[in-house]
Parts: structure tokens; C-alpha cells; sequence
């Protein structure tokens, strides 16, 4: 008899503890209990001890915590018809959980599959460049659409990073020579400037310089400690310009004579003046010689008469002829 009342307590004792962790739960500080109550929700509970009545209430655990949702690669095709694969990784946490246990039949696997679609929807409608260099509008907008759609559903999405953009490597070689181009268009951008500072303070510098002769003698002196502080061959004697101004002056002085001759010249010809007379030629020889290449012919002289005959036979006039 004691046997057997032994045993039926140690029975009611199973049977009571079996109970007792059929209804008590513990939830962490981070989780919240839905209780459904014969198929009805009852109120939030969590955190802490809780409380079932066994075989009549179920509960279903819900984290609170953030949960990093990758979103696997998506082939896009952007606006300007250029395949990409993108990789990106969204960010969301539970902050009603009776409606995400509710509303949707497994939150998590439906964040992820409108994730991917708004992926694709989204970078569909941007051109490469705005894709690759405008990264923080773009995870704005994923964000705003996607935590929009999972509302209802009781989901705060917080943060959409695009992870990684791949392109063909045919792209990628053309964005390279771009982007040389684009280094290159600087550089010479940059090397003009300079150019043009350095004139303008070589232009002060030549200035300054003229304002005082000795200036430049010592610029010279400086140049023969700079050249003498290396060890090569090259000798330098600086000369003064002071030697050679007055030759310079001299060969400008001459060369602006010779261009005032010249412009008087061609000034003259231009207005139609007379050229200097031609010198007279000397006069033939008295003693009735012909010269080389000259012949003496018969003419009828100053006196004749009607009949055509002088009157007083003089020596005609010499005519001179060249072969």
C-alpha cells in the first residue's frame, strides 16, 4: 500500500512539473511573446516570467533585435541598357510583433523576396554613372520603398546598402580610358596654370629686376655659385650687359636708316616722280672716222631746190647704226 501511494505521488509529481514547464516561460529582455488563448491573440507579453494555462495557450517568440537581411546578387539592367549584378544588404527589426506574426506567414522570408524586387526596380530606372557614383541617393530610396511595402506587416527597414556593382569587363575598360582621359584633360589644365603664374611672375620678377641694374649682376654671381657646386665642365663668363648695349644700339640705329631709305624709295616710285635724267652721251668724232659698226649715207641737206638737187653740195649727216 505505501508502494503504491509512492509511486502514484511520484507519478502526480511528473505530471506536475510536466505542467508547469508546459506553462511557464521565460523571455529575454530582447524578446516578446504573441499568445494565442484558443486561437485568439491576447496581449503582449514579455519580458520576463510568464505564464500559460497548459493545453489552452501557445505562444510564439519574436525578436526585437536588428537583423542583417544580404540580399543575394540581382542581375539589373540599367536605364542606359547596361547589365550589372548587384549585391546589396538591408537592415530591419520587428516593432509590432503581434502584426508580424499576423499579417504575414513568415516575415523574414517575405522581407527578403520584396527586397529583391525593389533591388531590380529601383536600380532599373538609373544610368550607370548615377548607379556607381550616387550610391547614397539610391539606398535612400531602397530604403523608403521597401520600409513602405514591410509596414504593414509591422517591420521597420532602417538601412539599404548596395554592397557591391559588378559590370562586364568590356565597361570597365572603357570607364579606365575615361577616367585616363579625365586625369589627363586635368593635367594639362593644371600645368597651363602654372604656366601662366610663372609668366606672370617671371613678367614681376623682369620688372623688378630693371628697376635696378645690379640686380641682374648678382642673379649672374648667384647662377656661377649654382653651376660651380656641381662637379661638371661647363664654364660660364657672364657679360655685362653694359659691353653690349652699345653695340646692339648701333645695329638697331643702322637698321632703322636702312628702312627709312626704303620707305622713302618706294614712297617715290608709288607718287610718280621723275627719275634722276640719264648722264648725256659724248659726241662723235670731228675727223670724219667712222666708228665700228656705223655707216655714212647721202641726205638731202638743208638748201634744195625744186628740182631736188643742192645748191651747195655739203657732206651729209653721219647716221650711225648698230648691227
Amino acid at each position: 500500500m505505501i508502494v503504491a501511494i509512492a509511486v502514484l505521488l511520484v507519478i502526480l509529481l511528473v505530471i506536475g512539473l510536466t505542467v508547469l514547464g508546459a506553462s511557464v516561460r521565460v523571455l529575454r529582455e530582447y524578446e516578446r511573446g504573441v499568445v494565442f488563448r484558443l486561437g485568439r491573440v491576447m496581449d503582449l507579453r514579455g519580458p520576463g516570467l510568464i505564464l500559460l494555462v497548459p493545453t489552452i495557450d501557445r505562444m510564439v517568440r519574436v525578436s526585437l533585435r536588428t537583423v542583417t537581411l544580404t540580399v543575394p546578387p540581382q542581375e539589373v539592367i540599367t536605364r542606359d541598357n547596361i547589365p550589372v549584378r548587384v549585391t546589396a544588404v538591408a537592415y530591419y527589426r520587428v516593432v509590432e510583433p503581434n502584426k508580424a506574426v499576423n499579417q504575414v506567414e513568415n516575415f523574414h522570408q517575405a522581407t527578403l523576396q520584396i527586397s529583391q524586387t525593389t533591388l531590380r526596380s529601383v536600380l532599373g530606372g538609373a544610368d550607370l554613372d548615377h548607379l556607381l557614383g550616387e550610391r547614397e541617393s539610391l539606398n535612400a530610396s531602397l530604403q523608403q520603398v521597401i520600409d513602405a511595402q514591410t509596414e504593414p506587416w509591422g517591420i521597420k527597414v532602417t538601412t539599404v546598402e548596395i554592397k557591391d556593382v559588378e559590370i562586364p569587363e568590356r565597361m570597365q575598360h572603357a570607364i579606365a580610358r575615361q577616367a585616363e582621359a579625365e586625369r589627363e584633360r586635368r593635367a594639362k589644365i593644371i600645368n597651363a596654370e602654372g604656366e601662366a603664374q610663372a609668366a606672370t611672375r617671371l613678367a614681376e620678377a623682369a620688372d623688378i629686376i630693371g628697376r635696378n641694374p645690379a640686380t641682374l649682376q648678382l642673379r649672374y654671381l648667384q647662377t656661377l655659385r649654382e653651376i660651380g657646386a656641381t662637379q661638371n665642365s661647363t664654364v660660364v663668363f657672364p657679360m655685362p650687359i653694359d659691353l653690349v648695349k652699345p653695340v646692339l644700339d648701333a645695329i638697331q640705329s643702322g637698321q632703322a636708316i636702312q628702312s627709312g631709305q626704303a620707305s622713302q624709295s618706294g614712297q617715290a616710285s608709288q607718287s610718280g616722280q621723275a627719275s634722276p635724267p640719264a648722264l648725256p652721251t659724248p659726241p662723235a668724232p670731228d675727223n670724219g672716222a667712222l666708228e665700228p659698226g656705223e655707216s655714212r649715207a647721202l641726205a638731202p641737206g638743208p638748201d634744195v631746190a625744186q628740182d631736188g638737187v643742192s645748191a651747195t653740195p655739203e657732206a651729209a649727216p653721219v647716221d650711225r647704226q648698230s648691227e
